[in-house]
């Protein structure tokens, strides 16, 4: 008997926003790894598009905690999430900023990280979904080691063995001496300084200036890049990659993998949504489970896109 391929499980996200239809045009696309099957988690309700309701957040919440179960079973290699209403899912108890927290907190894990990889730009937050106003209070030399480590360990995980990781400042000018602010000196530095001293030879480098360092990382100057805040490293990504990028859940003992973009139900159902973030986060995915996310050698495959750590991480 031939034994069945492992599977690669899809949430279609809010029924009323673009997941069905980006996840439809992945499937048919003919660019997935003929090594998995890949199947849909939950039930697709009727829904008008762009128009979403308490029927279509309540189905795609019931498709999360079934992908956790499977998860859980080993019944799945991996999840592929498509995006949510946080908003109408809120009334249904969902208390999480999003969906990265929500598979940190079904798997019992603090140690996690939001990491975004495309063509040009790899970015890990060391903050996620928290108001611009409460970053530097957030911001440990701790947490920023822990993000560190996370990093360089999913640069290792494909192929760079010995990474370049820039360290974004947090102040315009990374501080400038102090004179535009003291996280860089005081919080920062130190980071690098302890993240590199468990290293052979430098891999992190900085605080640089984050108006700068984008430019050098999306030319290959650096694999990754360590951000302190959300926008600041996703507005630089979705700029370069917003079509190719994939949003993956570091830290956690099974692969979740998401397209970067939201419901977008301003154009559901008008066939103008491209599946190609769906397509890149299946591969991703894919490659990932084949090589093992707990474990192994690398799995870099440079004719995979999305993956660019070899061109421009």
């Amino acid at each position: 008997m031939i034994p069945r391929p492992p599977v690669i499980g899809i949430t279609l996200g809010d029924a009323a926003g673009i997941g069905p239809e980006v996840t439809r045009g992945a499937l048919a696309g003919g660019k997935l790894d003929p090594r998995f099957e890949y199947r849909v988690i939950g039930r697709c309700p009727q829904a008008v598009p762009g128009q979403p309701d308490a029927v279509t957040a309540r189905a795609a919440l019931d498709s999360l905690e079934e992908s956790v179960r499977l998860l859980k079973t080993g019944e799945l290699a991996a999840v592929v999430t498509a995006p949510v209403s946080k908003d109408l899912l809120a009334a249904h108890g969902f208390e999480f900023p999003g969906q990265t927290e929500f598979y940190a907190a079904r798997f019992g894990v603090s140690d996690f990280q939001m990491c975004l990889t495309g063509p040009h730009l790899t970015v890990g937050l060391v903050t996620i979904h928290e108001p611009l106003s409460r970053v530097p209070g957030l911001l440990t030399t701790a947490e920023i080691v822990r993000h560190g480590r996370l990093l360089a360990d999913f640069c290792r995980r494909r192929g760079r063995k010995n990474p370049r990781i820039a360290v974004a400042g947090l102040n315009p000018h990374a501080g400038e001496n102090g004179r535009m602010g003291t996280e860089e000196q005081t919080t920062i530095l130190p980071a690098v300084a302890e993240l590199n001293a468990a290293e052979a030879e430098p891999v992190f480098h900085g605080p640089l200036p984050p108006d700068t360092l984008f430019y050098k990382a999306a030319r290959g100057a650096y694999d990754a890049v360590l951000c302190m805040y959300h926008d600041q490293g996703l507005i630089p990504l979705k700029l370069l990659d917003f079509d190719e990028a994939v949003n993956l859940t570091l830290g956690l003992p099974v692969i979740r993998t998401s397209p970067d973009h939201g419901t977008a139900f301003d154009i559901a159902g008008r066939n103008m949504a491209s599946p190609a973030s769906m397509t890149a986060a299946l591969r991703l995915a894919a490659e990932l489970a084949a090589h093992g996310i707990s474990g192994g050698e690398s799995g870099f495959d440079a004719d995979l896109p999305g993956q660019g750590i070899e061109n421009a991480s």
